[in-house]
């Protein structure tokens, strides 16, 4: 997570998540913390480099498998 998102409340980082289903993952990520809304990706897509407090990105392989610890920014 981003040093700019310190101050917002909640769940920042899901690493227990690594190696679940990402639809079902993302969730649980936005149950845990409405303050954001999860973004699935497909590893390898492209992306912006912007930080926002908001998005928590949700790496997933072909399979919908997670591949990264989903946090925050």
């Amino acid at each position: 997570m981003s040093d700019i998102c310190t101050d917002y409340e909640g769940k920042a980082s899901w690493p227990e998540l690594v190696g679940a289903q990402g639809v079902d993952s993302a969730t649980t990520i936005e149950r845990e913390n409405p303050n954001v809304s999860a973004i699935i990706l497909l590893e390898g897509t492209p992306v912006t480099r912007d930080i926002s407090c908001t998005r928590v990105r949700v790496w997933v392989n072909a399979n919908g498998i997670i591949i990264e610890i989903p946090r925050i920014g």
